[in-house]
């Protein structure tokens, strides 16, 4: 049985303006349809059943849309951070009553044809907390944010890159629901700063992924796939 799989659905998505003013980033058309109905097909099509999905801004316009998940195939649950932006880390920990064991956390925008299968089996085999997913860095128009050396990650930063930072963070994570335990429950918290302590405590795995992943957070990304999605819907499923 493939993890749960925890989706971050709760930002802004500034970089979309002005087309996410009136509807969340999940529910910007790519392909003819909303971008989380392609996300959670792809997800189903490797063998995944349970999605929770951590939402904040208009985030009850994707419950409407998804409901419980049953026309998908899976069981969707839902965790609103509430008033204020409980940031990626602390909308997880908030929903850690909804999960049993390890589970993935899948960026809002990313849409990565990966076998998470194999993923699993990789975090299982390496016994740590947590897992980067990393990609080689081909990609023009993200910056690398990752230095790897014999398969284990030596630096992970947003801000102060430089040429030794070959990698780029994926966009899905594989964790222990102890990797957020510490963190105080309603109190806003970045998923940053938790990959950044496990990595401190050398409880952070790389597992590098050869196939790419896209992405719907900027224009560039949502164009790209809008056009290979829009040629040929079922390319990137399995099974």
């Amino acid at each position: 049985m493939v993890y749960p799989v925890v989706i971050l659905a709760g930002g802004l998505a500034v970089r979309l303006r002005p087309i996410t003013e009136e509807i969340p980033k999940a529910l910007v058309e790519v392909g003819g349809e909303p971008f989380i109905a392609h996300q959670l097909r792809l997800l189903y099509s490797h063998g995944v059943r349970n999605v929770i999905i951590s939402a904040w801004y208009l985030g009850e316009m994707i419950q409407d849309y998804l409901g419980d998940g049953s026309r998908f195939g899976m069981e969707i649950q839902y965790v609103f951070d509430g008033e204020i932006a409980l940031g990626t880390a602390g909308a997880i920990r908030k929903g850690l009553n909804l999960v049993e064991g390890p589970f993935f956390v899948l960026n809002g925008d990313t849409y990565f044809p990966c076998d998470l299968a194999a993923i699993q089996r990789f975090f299982m085999e390496n016994a740590r907390t947590g897992l980067m997913t990393v990609n080689y860095n081909q990609m023009p128009w993200h910056d690398s944010n990752v230095e790897l050396r014999d398969g284990q990650i030596i630096r992970y930063d947003k801000q102060n890159r430089d040429s030794l930072m070959q990698y780029v963070d994926a966009g899905l994570g594989l964790f222990d629901p102890i990797a957020f335990a510490h963190l105080p429950e309603g109190q806003p918290a970045d998923m940053f700063e938790v990959v950044k302590k496990l990595l401190s405590e050398e409880e952070l795995a790389a597992y590098v992924e050869k196939q790419r992943f896209y992405e719907i957070g900027s224009f560039t990304g949502l164009k790209e796939l809008d056009a290979l999605l829009s040629e040929k819907p079922e390319r990137f499923l399995v099974g």
